[in-house]
């Protein structure tokens, strides 16, 4: 029997302190990263990051085993994490670092985001255009440590961002 090779998603949808929870302890994942990427500079910093001065986003950097959790999979959780008709950041969070960008490592991923991206502005869910991009993949900075497992080390704290942001209400009247 031979080892399933992992593989990357990476995901851009706001905050990435709440973009990581979702995906986090579910059968196949193997890692979860928050950083920057899609930008110009080369390893920026948080604080570079916010404020608008680098071209990245706040993004997470999944590894996953596609035979337990298939890409396509975490395509419907990603969905169900952002608002895809907002392309100036994502709830309370607005500007260039708050975008959500699906960023594909692959063809593959290329073409199901694009079907799944396709279905979702045929579903009629939402009134507006679903405008999220789908880009090819470039460097991805790992964020500062205390930005890793955010949700985990600052559990309070993580609640109160994720109340504050509208994130919650948007996903329970869009998504449940």
């Amino acid at each position: 029997m031979t080892a399933t090779q992992l593989e990357t998603a990476t995901f851009a949808g706001g905050c990435f302190w709440c973009m990581v929870k979702p995906f986090d302890e579910l059968p196949g994942i193997h890692g979860i990263v928050s950083g920057y990427t899609g930008g110009h500079k080369e390893n920026p910093t948080y604080e570079e990051v916010k404020a608008q001065t680098t071209g990245h986003a706040e993004a997470v950097q999944i590894q996953y085993d596609p035979s337990l959790f298939p890409y396509e999979k975490l395509l419907e959780l990603y969905w169900q994490q952002i608002d895809p008709t907002d392309d100036e950041g994502q709830f309370i969070d607005r500007g260039e670092s708050y975008r959500a960008i699906i960023f594909y490592h692959t063809e593959e991923q290329r073409q199901a985001a694009e079907a799944t991206k396709k279905e979702l502005a045929e579903s009629g869910k939402f009134k507006k255009p679903i405008v999220t991009p789908i880009r090819e993949a470039s460097t991805f900075y790992p964020a500062e440590e205390y930005h890793q497992d955010f949700y985990k080390k600052n559990p309070e704290k993580y609640k109160q961002e994720r109340v504050e942001s509208g994130r919650d209400v948007f996903a329970k009247e869009n998504w449940k």
